[in-house]
């Protein structure tokens, strides 16, 4: 099948060159070794050095750092594509992008200039640090505290759930100025190297395995004032607008899911026979390949339409949550049918699916779970 014959959401020339190529090194070079890179829980060190190669880890690096300055359409391609082949890839590259945008957008110069050009050829990789073990959903609850000592910061604290946090070379830290006030929460950069930087244990997941999962502390960790990178409690206005972009990257992964999925379960039902013909043949498995297709294709155009809003300069809020939850509960719905249409043979590791089942999930939950999302929305509604 395929995937793009039947969508009618525009692209751009270059966006659709962009979609091609990263399809095809998903399709040859990333998925031959998600399966192995997933039983064994070891992020494919290979395949990141390959997207640098591409110039995808410059992804949103501008131009003049050696980037490639993509807009929001082919951000959201390139995640799609990626999440075709393996999810784990797409997250970690999604998260070193947060990085580079941070940096990118409150970063002053001489800062953009120490970091961007390598960060944009791949190294360091780049961890995006807000969630805590008991903040979460509501990142104002943060204790991570930076606390103002010559002419810089001392950051104390402890992050969750931090993806690429081992693998990382720096590190994008949001800390309260005031540990009494939750409106004093700054946004830091913290190289790897630091003396205090901890990295604690990798999280054993249902999915996403082969993604880097930790858990970070930070441990009278010296920051120079130049590596703050917004004024004092705009912190999170600034995080929950890089994340606005990361949702529609997150919903583009959850449709790029989807999508294999389907796939999968089309070729399955052509070539699996039973009572003498293919079970594609039978009304059962027809209607819910109908289904799987029509969630699959609402999911992108959703997407699509959040991206374009944020390539033209309009408000994109109110569509990255709807597409993010949309995209992500329907990721899960399709590949759960994904495994159905396979029987038993879904839920053995003999095939795809069942990692496809197992990868959906998380979309339902980082970067703001259902929940927050179905908040905004209404909120946004109801005003």
């Amino acid at each position: 099948m395929d995937a793009y014959s039947y969508s009618p959401s525009a692209l751009s020339a270059e966006a659709r060159a962009v979609r091609d190529l990263v399809r095809e090194f998903a399709v040859e070079d990333v998925r031959p070794g998600a399966r192995e890179a997933d039983a064994e829980g070891e992020f494919p060190e290979d395949v990141w050095d390959d997207l640098a190669d591409l110039d995808l880890t410059g992804l949103t690096v501008p131009a003049a750092y050696g980037g490639y300055d993509a807009d929001r359409s082919t951000y959201a391609v390139v995640n799609e594509e990626l999440a075709y082949g393996h999810l784990a890839v797409a997250t970690a590259l999604s998260v070193h992008c947060l990085v580079t945008s941070c940096l990118a957008e409150f970063a002053d110069e001489a800062v953009r200039d120490e970091w961007l050009p390598e960060m944009a050829d791949g190294r360091p990789v780049g961890a995006f640090c807000l969630s805590e073990p008991q903040a979460g959903s509501n990142p104002a609850e943060m204790s991570t505290t930076a606390t103002r000592e010559g002419n810089g910061y001392v950051i104390d604290g402890e992050k969750q759930w931090i993806t690429n946090g081992a693998r990382a070379g720096v590190y994008v830290v949001f800390a309260k100025t005031d540990a009494d006030d939750p409106d004093s929460v700054t946004q830091f950069l913290v190289p790897a190297d630091r003396n205090g930087v901890e990295v604690g244990k990798k999280e054993e997941k249902l999915g996403l395995r082969a993604s880097d999962t930790v858990g970070m502390r930070f441990d009278g960790v010296e920051v120079p004032e130049r590596y703050r990178l917004t004024p004092e409690g705009e912190g999170l206005a600034a995080a929950f607008r890089i994340l606005t972009g990361g949702r529609i990257a997150i919903a583009a992964q959850a449709v790029g899911v989807a999508q294999a999925a389907l796939d999968a379960a089309a070729e399955y039902a052509g070539d699996r026979e039973q009572f003498d013909r293919p079970i594609a043949d039978f009304q059962t498995i027809r209607h819910k390949i109908a289904e799987m297709a029509t969630s699959v294709e609402a999911s992108r155009l959703l997407v699509r339409e959040a991206a374009r809003q944020s390539d033209a300069g309009e408000d994109p809020r109110l569509l990255a949550s709807m597409a993010k939850y949309f995209a992500s509960e329907s990721a899960v719905d399709v590949t759960n049918e994904a495994v159905q249409v396979h029987g038993g043979y879904g839920y053995t590791t003999e095939f795809d699916v069942e990692r496809f089942y197992r990868d959906a999930k998380v979309t339902t939950i980082y970067e703001g779970t259902t929940q927050i999302q179905k908040n905004i929305i209404a909120r946004e509604v109801l005003g």
